[in-house]
């Protein structure tokens, strides 16, 4: 498996769109609407996993998250792996690449946003606050300290 940051002319691009628009996370048709768009703007882009020549997982890092006027930044979002692909660890391995990539860029903290409880504590975020989102629910802001 290989996990890699995409860029628009990168093969993978148009496939990662369809991924995302045709999986089974509503959030996925926001990330392929944002991808379309072409909306990511300096640093902020999408990290890919591909397993035989087809994307399996992704994610995001980008300035804001869906969080109206907070001050954190950089963010990961939108991290969804394939269901037949679940259980090998890959967000795992899509989260360390988006964090090396963060630091090259000069971050010493990245965030993420979530409803679920221990779901990114194992990779190393802690909690430090909760936040309304612009959807209106209550999201708990995660933070990797970047060594």
């Amino acid at each position: 498996m290989e996990v890699r940051f995409l860029d628009i002319r990168d093969k993978y691009w148009n496939k990662t769109i369809e991924m995302a628009e045709n999986c089974s996370w509503r959030a996925g048709s926001s990330l392929g609407r944002k991808m379309r768009a072409k909306e990511f703007q300096d640093f902020e882009g999408v990290f890919v996993a591909i397993e035989e020549e087809k994307v399996i997982g992704f994610c995001t890092i980008t300035k804001t998250d869906y969080i109206p006027n907070c001050v954190y930044t950089p963010w990961i979002g939108f991290i969804f792996v394939d269901e037949k692909y679940r259980g090998n660890r890959i967000s795992e391995k899509i989260i360390k690449k988006a964090l090396e990539y963060a630091k090259t860029k000069g971050s010493d903290k990245v965030y993420i946003s979530t409803q679920e409880d221990n779901l990114y504590e194992k990779y190393g975020f802690k909690q430090i606050d909760s936040l309304k989102s612009y959807g209106d629910t209550l999201e708990k802001i995660l933070v990797f300290g970047i060594k």
